[in-house]
């Protein structure tokens, strides 16, 4: 009888973690979907671009007027529409330069990891040296050099965010090269190629998803840091941090021209982090779900 009762009670705890887990699912589903779909229709809800000015409706307060429901900027622009306009960059910024990173740091510790020898020690140091860089020294020297650009900060980002991809990558393979399967098909005669992208990369894939999904909200947060601090976006493009930087001269007197980006960084990278931790607890096979 105890055992059975113990048994229920696992039961019960199973069901009510998996309720849970649902409940985050949603709940990074919404966060995540209403700001992406928004900037997706960006277009067609905003034609102008947020870039229309009008002086006379200059620091308007928000919840004042249907026509800009949060207020306007010092050079009378749609705050709202800048949110959305701006949010195009910096989600584009946060998304592609985390395909890139992955793509590259995965390929080069599915070679390092796989082949070993010469291979693994010029790859995993040349990761060392990238590690060793202050980040901040980089960005400046980056952006004195090549100057603000989206694309530019893109490469930027990949270039200095493969490394933790390529680790990864590569302590799978490590932990996977050896494994009966892998054997196997070596002995039949597959190539190294084959092996590597049919057999061990599906295989490696799920500490690395679960870093993708974490990592687009850092690189969100991360170009909205640089660009307020001038290492980013050109400040005539639309993104939040660059709503951050033109609004930090009027936190007195008019507070929501950043605290509304800001309500929109958090809120996407929120959505973004639970989904993170939802994926990971997805995948984990002695997790709850």
């Amino acid at each position: 009888m105890l055992a059975t009762l113990e048994t229920s009670l696992a039961s019960r705890r199973r069901t009510s973690l998996w309720a849970v887990r649902n409940v985050e699912l949603f709940v990074g589903l919404l966060l995540t979907g209403v700001m992406v779909i928004a900037v997706a229709f960006s277009g067609v809800l905003f034609p102008d671009g947020g870039e229309s000015m009008d002086l006379a409706t200059r620091l308007m307060t928000p919840f004042t007027s249907a026509a800009h429901p949060l207020g306007t900027d010092p050079l009378g622009r749609d705050v709202l529409a800048r949110i959305v306009v701006g949010g195009k960059i910096s989600l584009m910024v946060g998304f592609l330069s985390v395909l890139g990173g992955v793509t590259l740091g995965t390929l080069v510790g599915l070679v390092a990891g796989y082949y070993r020898g010469i291979w693994e020690m010029v790859l995993m140091r040349c990761a060392d040296v990238q590690l060793a860089l202050p980040f901040i020294l980089v960005a400046i020297t980056f952006t004195a050099i090549l100057g603000a650009d989206v694309y530019k900060l893109i490469f930027f980002m990949v270039i200095t965010q493969w490394v933790q991809y390529a680790r990864i990558a590569r302590g799978q393979v490590l932990a996977l090269r050896d494994r009966e399967f892998v054997q196997s098909a070596r002995a039949i005669g597959v190539r190294d190629a084959k092996i590597i992208l049919h057999h061990i990369l599906p295989n490696a894939l799920g500490p690395l998803v679960v870093l993708i999904t974490l990592n687009v909200a850092n690189n969100i947060l991360l170009e909205s840091s640089l660009t307020f601090l001038g290492l980013g976006i050109d400040p005539q493009i639309p993104s939040w941090g660059g709503m951050l930087a033109d609004g930090r001269t009027y936190l007195q007197t008019a507070w929501w021209i950043n605290v509304f980006p800001g309500l929109a960084i958090m809120v996407t990278v929120l959505g973004l982090n639970i989904l993170g931790d939802w994926l990971r607890d997805f995948i984990d096979p002695t997790g709850p779900m």
